[in-house]
């Protein structure tokens, strides 16, 4: 049968456990929010930091490339200069070579320029003046 004083015995510790149970989950949110509201800003300045040495390290690397690249640039530079120094070293000399051929050679001169007068297509020859100056088409008028 049915008997009253177990059924509110059966409440009230239903009650009792369910008030105990709330007020430890009340009271872990709030620590966890109590926590959460002290590690947060601890949080945010360890990650501005952190974002900070990032960027750091990132400066770092780009003014070394900068420097690596002006290295290269300035030994490519000297590389050029260097080849264009024996260039004009190697033509000088060719010229020497050409000019104390063609020293003290008039013959071979005047055979050539008369090569090239007859093989060339030109129509107008000029010849300079005493003072140094060609006549220009002179004929044509």
């Amino acid at each position: 049968m049915y008997n009253r004083n177990n059924v509110d015995d059966y409440d009230r510790s239903a009650t009792i456990k369910f008030v105990a149970i709330g007020a430890i989950s009340f009271i872990a949110l709030t620590g966890f929010v109590g926590a959460c509201s002290y590690i947060r800003p601890k949080y945010n300045i360890w990650a501005a930091e952190q974002e900070g040495m990032a960027q750091y390290a990132q400066a770092e690397q780009n003014r070394k490339i900068a420097v690596l690249e002006a290295k290269a640039k300035f030994e490519a530079a000297l590389a050029l200069a260097e080849a264009e120094v024996a260039r004009a070293n190697g033509v000088a000399h060719a010229n020497e070579i050409i000019g104390a051929s063609l020293k003290n050679n008039e013959s071979y001169l005047r055979w050539l320029w008369i090569q090239n007068l007859e093989s060339g297509s030109n129509s107008v020859i000029y010849i300079p003046t005493e003072a140094g100056l060609p006549i220009l088409e002179a004929g044509k008028r």
